[in-house]
């Protein structure tokens, strides 16, 4: 493959890590969110709780102990902006799922506490450590045999290449490419996939580049290190944008399905509450107002399903 030349990767890296740097503080302090010594300010949308109403029939059927306590204990991989990421003071997690968890906490009458995790290490928690669990949860058949999972987006997936697409990469056959993904996602799995079809066919296998944090991989894209950056389409978009353009999507979206909160198996009560909760911000019009914020209005879905039917 082609590479820029050392010193043009170094500039190029550089540049990259100054633009990502709201993504970047996550991974620098790593999952335990620990303050990074930035006195720089959000330019984040703002999202403010105390807005959103109390739905008391929602409300009502919260398990005891989650009402009683008074707090939703979150797990998130906060490294996957704009869904989910630390803000530039190293510690506070932002992003679109982080907004939607606090508004699903006041429609049901509860404060929020999200703490970051390890992305694999949210699901297995549940019903232990965390109450629930958002970050950019594809809602698969495999999933729902471990967690609950209420839909409440819809998001595909997409490539990014270095603007220009200097490689030439084709996106419907990316063997030989070298390609970057943030582990135990859905398309970490997936390219993994392809990467098997292409040797099954004879050709060069995908050299897979697997990073813990997003921001890594788009870094890493960006500096020339991996060719193609493979993401949620609301993660492509908002790369594209932070890099200030080094970067640009490849072809169109593909294979959309929704992304949901997840809670453990046996935890019904509490499904069917952040269930309620759900469809009262979506019936209002907020859910569509604060994906709008992080510009995914129009993936908010109509209808809160409880481990829904999927492909």
């Amino acid at each position: 493959m082609r590479k820029p030349s050392l010193t043009g990767l170094v500039a190029l890296a550089a540049t990259s890590a100054l633009l990502l740097t709201a993504c970047t503080d996550a991974s620098q302090t790593g999952t335990d969110g620990g303050a990074s010594g930035s006195d720089e300010t959000s330019a984040a949308p703002s999202f403010d709780p105390s807005t959103i109403e109390v739905d008391e029939a929602a409300a009502a059927l919260l398990p005891e102990d989650v009402a009683s306590a008074g707090t939703l204990v979150v797990g998130s991989n906060t490294e996957y902006a704009p869904a989910e990421f630390v803000d530039a003071d190293g510690k506070t997690p932002i992003g679109f799922d982080i907004d939607v968890i606090k508004a699903v906490g006041a429609t049901l009458g509860l404060d929020v506490d999200v703490q970051s995790a390890d992305f694999p290490a949210i699901i297995p928690a549940l019903g232990t450590k965390f109450d629930a669990g958002i970050s950019s949860f594809t809602i698969t058949a495999e999933r729902m045999e471990q967690a609950n999972m209420i839909a409440f987006l819809n998001a595909g997936s997409a490539y990014a290449v270095a603007a220009g697409n200097p490689d030439d990469v084709d996106p419907a056959n990316l063997c030989g490419v070298t390609v970057a993904v943030q582990t135990g996602t859905i398309q970490d799995e997936d390219i993994a996939v392809q990467s098997q079809a292409c040797t099954d066919a004879g050709e060069e296998k995908i050299d897979i580049l697997q990073y813990d944090s997003q921001s890594d991989a788009t870094t890493n894209v960006a500096g020339g290190k991996a060719q193609v950056l493979y993401a949620d389409s609301p993660v492509i978009g908002y790369a594209v944008e932070q890099t200030g353009g080094q970067l640009e999507q490849l072809g169109d979206v593909f294979d959309s399905a929704p992304q949901g909160v997840v809670v453990a198996k046996e935890d019904t009560e509490l499904a069917e509450a952040i269930q309620a909760a759900l469809q009262s911000l979506m019936d209002s019009g907020q859910l569509a107002e604060i994906l709008g914020a992080w510009g995914s209005g129009d993936a908010a879905l109509d209808t809160a399903e409880l481990n829904p039917s999927v492909g």
